[in-house]
């Protein structure tokens, strides 16, 4: 990625997004955030396109993208970081229409705006983007259409990375554990989640911090990963490491004299 045109970053209001915006904006990018909800990132250099940007609607995207490209240059760098969580339900009670609106934001939203920026850096023979998946992609729990969408999302990265990996695009994703977000603290303080399971099957026996996931971003993001395609890097303090041990008497609390 080079200094020229801009790093669009979808979700970029709240959460992994604006973690993600202001750090690259820290590190002297040119960023510009959209969001279904758009709000300003306070004390950054990012900017703001005001417009509501829904990511599952296809002329919105590419109305939406070309309407960006033409007020701040071409995209070079994406960060697809719009998403809903799932709602938690028996498999009998989840609802079809629940599950259309998570596929779609988190699925085809993410398809949409890689296709519609990627074709283009394709066609300029540079760029790089970073898809949000999730852990909850790689394992299994009773967010139904959430787990399938973000198991999607893995695959596209791969087939993208290789569709485009000749025309000087690389497409990556990470994959989040549970990370302290706003929305997180809120289903903790709601008692939707608890606190302790979240934490206890991770190796390092906490949750991850947006920033942490922001770091990984933007160094695939950058030259430093420049031999770097097609990958899902979790992100997850040792979730999916952690996660077996209960089977053998659970995590040691330290190891070593």
């Amino acid at each position: 990625m080079t200094a020229e045109g801009i790093i669009l970053v979808t979700g970029g209001s709240r959460g992994i997004g604006a973690a993600t915006a202001t750090l690259l904006a820290e590190q002297g990018r040119n960023v510009v955030i959209v969001d279904i909800s758009p709000e300003p990132l306070v004390n950054t250099q990012t900017i703001l396109w005001p417009a509501p940007f829904d990511v599952a609607s296809e002329s919105a995207v590419v109305g939406g993208i070309a309407d960006i490209e033409a007020a701040h240059g071409p995209i070079t760098g994406l960060v697809n970081a719009a998403g809903v969580f799932g709602k938690m339900h028996r498999i009998e009670r989840v609802r079809m229409d629940q599950w259309d609106r998570e596929v779609n934001i988190d699925l085809r939203g993410t398809f949409l705006v890689a296709r519609s920026v990627g074709v283009k850096m394709a066609e300029r023979r540079h760029g790089a983007i970073v898809n949000v998946a999730s852990v909850a992609g790689m394992t299994s729990g009773p967010i139904h259409a959430y787990t399938a969408a973000k198991a999607g999302v893995i695959q596209i990265t791969q087939t993208l990375a290789a569709e485009w990996g000749r025309s000087g695009v690389r497409v990556n994703a990470v994959s989040p554990g549970f990370t302290r977000t706003v929305a997180l603290e809120a289903g903790i303080d709601s008692g939707a989640l608890n606190k302790k399971w979240l934490e206890s099957p991770t190796a390092m026996n906490r949750l991850v911090e947006p920033i942490e996931v922001a770091q990984a971003i933007a160094w695939l993001l950058s030259p430093l990963s420049s031999g770097v395609t097609g990958i899902n890097l979790p992100v997850d303090a040792g979730y999916i490491a952690g996660t077996t041990w209960a089977a053998y008497g659970g995590l040691p609390e330290t190891s070593g004299a």
